[in-house]
């Protein structure tokens, strides 16, 4: 399941070689072997993950037509987050990351076959798909702090928010090529067949993660069994202005701007009138958006809390102009901008917590981030699917876009009151 990650390094490109230099500085953590690897197994896991997560919101839909319903499905996906995820940061913080990695992907990759053998089936109960959900909902909670924190240990520092933008990149990428893979398998073979590719893509990220160097990792301290290390996580955000300042925003983009798994297919089958073909369209539009967005922003070298803002102000403009949109053709253009918007926030938010966080809080500090964005969404989710169906599909749009916009003042706002520093990592921490 993805979640949803800014900059890379400054430097003017050598003379007589402007090409060269502009992909140096936009793709320089993939001179480390053990990144490329990362990158190549995790493009085509998430193909997957994406693939499957489109295709399960469909059957849900198909079978259901309720907006109450992607909102439960949402919950159950990514529920566990918001109880485990705490919890799920010290176990981060205590094992070897590359072995934990392997395993939650072994097990996401079990769960996918168990969609594959219920989507196969002859009147499979949708209370069982749900149960699936939930069991992956509870993979995820662990799988997204410590694939993102095995970011850290891939590259030099130098590189590392170059390798975060990239990772951002891939995603989006993914979010492209998996809605329109499913949106033809769909069609053409059936919902069983989504979820048994996504079941034979983790081969591949099982395989990069064994062909790893070991002695290449750049690893980090294990922390030792202890009691009040979650307390001690949260007091370490509180005592980070660049932390505490993007994380409440983000407890608002989180709950009220970013369900777009929800929300997309509703506004575009209810409000404009489209089928799967739209919905894929739409949604492959607004990843391809994020896409570009991230290799533009894989130049930056460093990001700020005002940085966080603008991204959160650039979404909700966006958002508010997407809801107004009269059809498919002209919401697939509004979508592209939302993509590159959205991409531009969290990629800033989260450079800031991977980059001014110490290296022995890493896993606490993103399984908090990622709480706030998806353990979010079984409220979020659950309010913009009942808002869809009660007032109209539109609506959700409005009101993730006015909460952006509200959240990019407060950032503002905010960092007049407190000091601004670059996101980067200060000696101590390396």
């Amino acid at each position: 399941m993805p979640a949803p990650e800014s900059g890379a390094q400054s430097g003017a490109a050598p003379a007589g070689e402007p090409g060269r230099g502009f992909a140096r500085r936009t793709f320089s953590s993939f001179r480390s072997r053990n990144f490329r690897l990362f990158f190549g197994g995790q493009t085509i896991s998430q193909v997957g993950n994406w693939l499957t997560m489109v295709a399960l919101t469909l059957l849900v839909l198909h079978r259901t037509g309720s907006g109450v319903a992607i909102g439960l499905l949402s919950a159950c996906q990514f529920g566990p987050t918001l109880l485990l995820s705490a919890w799920a940061g010290v176990i981060v913080d205590r094992y070897d990351k590359r072995t934990l990695m392997a395993i939650t992907q072994g097990l996401e990759m079990a769960q996918s076959c168990a969609l594959a053998a219920l989507a196969f089936m002859t009147g499979a109960p949708l209370i069982a798909f749900y149960g699936v959900a939930v069991v992956g909902g509870c993979l995820f909670a662990l799988e997204s702090p410590v694939r993102r924190s095995l970011v850290n240990e891939l590259v030099p520092i130098e590189d590392l928010p170059n390798a975060i933008t990239l990772y951002s990149a891939m995603n989006n990428l993914a979010r492209v090529a998996g809605p329109a893979l499913a949106g033809v398998l769909i069609l053409v073979v059936g919902y069983g067949w989504c979820f048994a590719i996504d079941a034979l893509s983790y081969i591949v990220v099982l395989t990069a993660l064994l062909m790893m160097r070991a002695d290449e990792l750049r690893r980090v301290p294990v922390t030792r069994r202890g009691s009040g290390q979650i307390r001690a996580g949260l007091r370490y955000v509180a005592a980070v202005p660049d932390l505490w300042i993007t994380f409440v925003m983000l407890l608002a983009v989180g709950t009220l701007s970013y369900n777009f798994v929800v929300v997309f297919p509703l506004f575009v089958e209810k409000s404009l009138g489209g089928g799967d073909g739209a919905y894929t369209l739409v949604f492959s539009a607004f990843s391809f958006g994020g896409f570009v967005g991230a290799l533009f922003l894989a130049r930056r070298s460093h990001v700020t809390i005002r940085t966080v803002a603008g991204g959160s102000a650039a979404l909700g403009t966006a958002s508010v102009v997407l809801a107004v949109m009269p059809g498919v053709a002209l919401a697939v253009v509004v979508a592209l901008v939302v993509g590159a918007a959205s991409v531009a926030y969290m990629t800033s938010t989260t450079a800031i917590a991977q980059l001014r966080s110490d290296r022995t809080m890493m896993g606490r500090v993103l399984s908090i981030q990622t709480v706030l964005l998806v353990g979010t969404t079984p409220f979020g989710g659950l309010l913009m699917g009942a808002v869809a169906d009660s007032v109209d599909a539109r609506a959700p749009l409005l009101i993730g876009g006015a909460a952006a916009l509200a959240a990019a003042a407060f950032g503002v706002l905010a960092a007049r009151r407190t000091e601004r520093h670059p996101a980067r990592v200060e000696p101590a921490t390396t």
